[in-house]
């Protein structure tokens, strides 16, 4: 059984490069092929290697609440949910730090609580990426609000957040390779420490 990758986002050219498409963005990072449109997925689809491991890589074309529509028809199992890894945006971390988590609650993301409830299980992997400024404290500097939270994660990515989301997408990759071929257990023990 193959592992699937999954990149979070909304589809649309009014969405690229917004923090709420981090996920989507890190995803087509990670192949230098085109995705493809798969009608029977509802979602931007592509392949690569890790190794001698074939993955699926695949971006939802429906809007971030409903990711767990798509995700559902290519995971169709509890057991094919192990495999399963979600990349997204957490505005509770700082900008280019990354977090690798299983078997947990959604946290209060809209996409990770659709794929919970379309793929009928917490027992998945997460990649959760830093979107928010980082204070002197090397903390995140958290919106509050319903009206500001929004605005800042459906704002655009400013120039030199790019330049940290790259090298972000960087260690996305070394992290996924870790993953893949040592373990999760090894990749959370590598990546969660920073």
């Amino acid at each position: 059984m193959a592992y699937i990758i999954a990149g979070l986002g909304n589809p649309g050219q009014e969405y690229d490069n917004t923090r709420h498409n981090t996920g989507r963005i890190i995803l087509q990072s990670l192949v230098d092929d085109e995705f493809s449109f798969s009608k029977k997925n509802n979602a931007l689809v592509s392949e690569m290697k890790i190794g001698k491991e074939k993955i699926k890589l695949i971006a939802p074309e429906t809007f971030m609440n409903n990711s767990g529509k798509s995700i559902a028809t290519v995971v169709k199992s509890i057991k094919a949910a192990e495999k399963l890894v979600v990349i997204y945006d957490d505005f509770n971390l700082p900008m280019g730090k990354i977090r690798i988590s299983f078997n947990r609650s959604s946290g209060g993301h809209n996409g990770v609580e659709s794929i919970i409830k379309a793929v009928k299980t917490e027992a998945f992997l997460r990649i959760r990426i830093g979107v928010a400024p980082e204070t002197a404290k090397g903390t995140a500097k958290v919106p509050h609000g319903d009206e500001k939270i929004e605005k800042f994660i459906l704002g655009k990515f400013k120039v030199d957040e790019v330049k940290v989301l790259k090298k972000t997408a960087k260690t996305v990759a070394e992290a996924l390779e870790v993953l893949v071929k040592e373990g999760k257990e090894k990749a959370m023990s590598v990546y969660n420490a920073g």
